[in-house]
């Protein structure tokens, strides 16, 4: 099978960065610019966050659907969902950082919690139609697991960059220059996937035929997981995928929490200038991005299963000292966001790889995608909500409130930040050992295996 040039891997990976770049603002900055910026509480923040969230989660097993239908036609429906989804984009996260004054200069007023709704839908659905329709046009695109490494590979790496420039762009720039960057970059990203091909549109490439049937098919002296039919029918079907999605949302609910609650702990907890928001998120992010190649070589060498287990365990050795990080540490706080997002790289790597062993072991790779990666969006989205649901209200009933210097309510507030998220992890720890056989593939001697790494995405 032909080898796919470096510059067709690049112009497919290159949705993911602006795809990534407003993915940071929605879970991290906007809750925070809300709460100071027009007053908003945080409880009601998070209950609004939680119902747009879980509304928005549960439209993506039906986009799934959908997108399965769009590439088996091999016609030109893909390319209108992807340019309704960035139109969607930008018109609503302009919206969500540009509320009317009148609708909040008095103090939030029904009219611009409507405003929100409204912003944060838009926003959201645009985000999870290219989202979804991107994952399974990377899973469509053929070739063996060195290949199809390669595609998943290239839209990690931009992703990565994506989270590092939202983390730094608003606070330098603003965001009214940090909306007209994000408009640029999905028309330069859908530039480049037009192009896709050795200059033919990328049109032409989404009838591409699955692999041999021998790539999809289980590694030597392992078992199907399920039956092609019942795979196609509904991925809940697959024990090992209930059973990975579990753990998956567990230990996703582990990271969104910290996410909800960083800028608020940075301001209040470490008293840090609004400079050293940019700097604690760049590290987190670029400590991920830098640590991918390490757990690349870690999984050669000890497995899938092994290394997403030692992350974890990494994480919480590293952040569990944030809970006693106080005011004005922000060199013991870099240091954290370092050492978890060296921990952070292993959740990059462990758990698409382990998804992507099971659709083959099942047998429907390169006709159902869409619908996998469907629910495995939703879960990471039901996360979020979940975690905003949970984080917000609870520091405030104990006593947080944004701007606020009581110490007993910083000592919640980092309490939940760190604590709680550690030991959630420390149950998805114990969900990875007890499940850790589901997953696993018997190793074929030379074979290559499958999962996303920065380091694959280079010839």
């Amino acid at each position: 099978m032909s080898t796919a040039a470096l510059r067709d891997v690049l112009r497919y990976g290159g949705l993911g960065l602006p795809l990534a770049f407003v993915a940071l603002p929605l879970v991290v900055q906007w809750p925070a610019f809300a709460a100071s910026r027009w007053g908003m509480p945080l409880a009601a923040l998070g209950a609004l966050l939680v119902a747009v969230r879980v509304a928005d989660a549960f439209v993506d097993p039906w986009i799934g659907q959908r997108a399965d239908g769009w590439f088996r036609r091999a016609g030109h429906a893909p390319w209108g969902a992807l340019f309704a989804a960035a139109v969607l984009l930008v018109v609503g996260f302009v919206a969500l950082f540009h509320a009317p004054a009148l609708l909040w200069l008095a103090g939030p007023s029904t009219g611009l919690w409507a405003w929100c709704v409204l912003a944060l839908a838009l926003t959201y659905l645009g985000y999870s139609l290219a989202q979804v329709v991107h994952q399974a046009w990377g899973a469509r695109l053929g070739g063996d697991e060195v290949e199809r490494s390669r595609w998943v590979g290239a839209r990690e790496a931009f992703s990565l960059v994506g989270v590092m420039a939202a983390s730094v762009l608003p606070t330098v720039a603003g965001w009214s220059v940090t909306a007209t960057v994000l408009a640029v970059l999905l028309m330069l990203a859908l530039a480049a996937l037009w192009g896709l091909g050795s200059g033919q549109p990328a049109v032409a490439l989404l009838a591409m035929k699955p692999g041999p049937a021998a790539e999809s098919s289980p590694a030597a002296g392992s078992t199907s997981t399920s039956t092609p039919s019942a795979g196609l029918a509904s991925p809940w079907r697959v024990p090992a995928f209930r059973s990975l999605l579990l753990v998956y949302t567990v230990n996703g609910l582990a990271a969104s929490i910290p996410a909800s609650l960083v800028l608020f702990f940075i301001r209040d907890r470490i008293q840090a200038p609004a400079s050293f928001e940019a700097a604690a998120l760049a590290a987190y992010f670029g400590a991920a991005a830098l640590a991918v190649p390490m757990w690349v070589r870690v999984v050669r060498r000890l497995g899938l299963v092994t290394s997403w287990a030692l992350g974890m365990g990494l994480a919480i050795l590293s952040f569990a000292g944030a809970v006693a990080v106080g005011n004005g540490q922000t060199g013991l706080f870099l240091a954290i966001c370092v050492a978890s997002g060296l921990a952070l790289g292993a959740d990059l790597v462990a758990p698409p790889a382990l998804l992507a062993g099971v659709i083959q072991r099942s047998g429907v790779q390169g006709q159902a995608e869409g619908r996998w990666f469907g629910w495995w969006s939703m879960a990471t989205k039901l996360t979020l909500a979940l975690a905003a649901g949970i984080s917000l209200p609870l520091v405030q009933a104990l006593g947080y409130a944004p701007g606020g210097r009581d110490a007993q309510a910083l000592q919640a507030l980092a309490i939940v930040y760190a604590a709680v998220p550690c030991a959630i992890k420390a149950l998805a720890l114990l969900a990875v050992l007890r499940w850790r056989h589901q997953w696993s593939v018997p190793r074929v001697p030379g074979a290559t295996p499958h999962f996303p790494t920065i380091q694959k995405a280079l010839p």
